[in-house]
């Protein structure tokens, strides 16, 4: 185990960005994976930019190691008429998760454009990257992989329905903050070394 002060367990931060097309559910599953009081369900209310969620993940497996990390969790709007704040938004951001819903075509097109820009511009890692096929309440659609850009069909995908099993979506997104967290760690070492030597 990686110890930090005092023998506690070491601690790191993470910037994730959840971008994706507007109606896609990103702010209902950040309130889910923040633990955020805020009700699952209600009246649509678009973000307007951008809302921060800042929570403590313990025990994150990262490269067989359990670390702690502290998430920043940025909720980004969907909406086009914010296109220029993203690079503001994407400053020091460790991972992008992008969210699309499923029973909107138009969503497969466009998550294209978030991942060229969030992903791809930042030079981020596919591994740093989550993309959650989001199931609304009542959803019809199955659960197959559906028709991706080939860029995308890389990408770890993962169905998410809050209703049926929201469970199976808290356990995806951990794994996934251990990819980052184990991405930061090497990067921490490397620069250690690097100051060593």
């Amino acid at each position: 185990m990686v110890t930090g002060v005092g023998g506690q367990p070491a601690m790191f931060n993470a910037k994730l960005l959840l971008v994706g097309p507007s109606e896609s559910g990103k702010t209902v599953l950040a309130n889910f994976l923040s633990d955020a009081t805020e009700a699952i369900g209600g009246d649509y209310s678009p973000t307007q930019g951008v809302r921060i969620l800042e929570f403590e993940c313990p025990n994150v497996n990262a490269g067989g190691k359990n670390v702690g990390c502290e998430v920043e969790l940025w909720d980004c709007s969907g909406d086009q008429k914010f296109e220029t704040c993203w690079p503001a938004l994407m400053k020091d951001s460790n991972g992008v998760i992008i969210v699309f819903n499923v029973e909107v075509p138009s969503h497969l097109k466009e998550i294209e454009t978030f991942y060229s820009y969030f992903v791809q511009q930042q030079r981020l890692h596919d591994s740093q990257c989550l993309l959650i096929a989001h199931h609304k309440p009542s959803s019809a659609n199955g659960r197959g992989r559906p028709g991706l850009a080939q860029q995308l069909n890389k990408l770890t995908l993962i169905h998410s329905n809050l209703e049926e099993d929201p469970e199976q979506v808290r356990t995806a997104f951990r794994q996934y903050l251990g990819t980052v967290v184990s991405t930061l760690s090497e990067s921490r070492d490397k620069e250690e070394m690097s100051i060593i030597t």
